[in-house]
């Protein structure tokens, strides 16, 4: 990418109850790291960790502390967030965003405290805020990993539903074909591409499906679970697996509703994933 922007770091998924979340994902099939902590914040986390990307479950600890709008978006539901965008050097992506007129405002060092048996660390990371329109439609920043030795252990990336990480979001806007040209400013020409009611975002082996309401309701046809939510936001998340019979077989196991698509995906509906619609598919 033309901005050092490689792909998906990780998609923050805000809940009300971290512990109940925790429970949720392990009986989807994940492993959860032990929680995390950000220092200064009152806000912890619980981490599905992959090879290259992750998912971060997020919440509020300590209200009488700095949440970063945590509290508001609970106020309204819990589910997707947003997302962080990977990058091997902010410094350098900051600089590449800034000649291509993006002022990304860092890059700042973020700590948090992980609670592991032997004892806490602090895993650190190098951020990168967005100005205002650059993201369209999307609650983004960049992430840059000063410690992956610390969140990435060998057996917290197998996962018993035979998870090997994400492929894609899917955010809901009132008028996908208006984002293509941020997009493309932001990550170089060729990388969106417009499909009458979407457009697609591609980020290495990850990519974003911004869709209008309509669309959302074909892909997912069923009650809508963000009534009197208004667009934009994130709703659905696609998960890569090794084998979907056995991600079937897994969730059954375990008492988990899902349907399946025609081309063997997976569906989990909202309420069994906190807010949000949990795809799994070998793609």
């Amino acid at each position: 990418m033309v901005t050092g922007i490689s792909g998906i770091d990780h998609v923050l998924v805000g809940v009300r109850d971290l512990e109940a979340a925790r429970r949720d994902y392990e009986r989807l099939g994940f492993t959860l790291t032990p929680r995390g902590s950000h220092i200064g914040w009152g806000t912890a986390n619980y981490c599905v960790m992959f090879p290259d990307d992750y998912v971060e479950l997020i919440g509020i600890v300590d209200p009488s502390q700095f949440s970063n709008n945590l509290d508001k978006f609970l106020a309204q539901r819990e589910g997707l967030m947003g997302l962080a965008f990977a990058a091997s050097d902010a410094a350098a992506t900051a600089a590449a965003l800034r000649r291509r007129s993006i002022a990304a405002d860092g890059p700042k060092t973020l700590e948090r405290r992980l609670e592991l048996p032997e004892g806490t660390v602090l895993p650190r990371f190098d951020l990168l805020f967005f100005p205002e329109g650059a993201t369209p439609g999307l609650n983004a920043f960049v992430c840059s990993h000063l410690t992956p030795e610390l969140v990435r252990r060998p057996d917290w990336l197998r996962h018993p539903n035979g998870a090997r990480g994400l492929t894609s979001i899917t955010v809901v806007v009132d008028d996908p074909p208006a984002l293509f040209e941020s997009y493309e400013k932001l990550l170089g020409h060729g990388s969106v591409t417009p499909t009458d009611d979407l457009i697609t975002v591609r980020l290495g082996r990850h990519a974003i499906l911004f869709v209008d309401p309509d669309e959302l309701s074909v892909l997912h046809p069923t009650a809508d679970p963000f009534e009197g939510v208004e667009p934009p936001y994130p709703a659905a998340m696609n998960i890569r697996v090794a084998a979907i019979d056995e991600t079937a077989a897994h969730l059954k196991s375990r008492g988990v509703s899902f349907s399946r698509e025609a081309d063997g995906t997976l569906v989990v509906p909202p309420e069994a994933a906190r807010g949000l619609w949990l795809t799994f598919s070998v793609r």
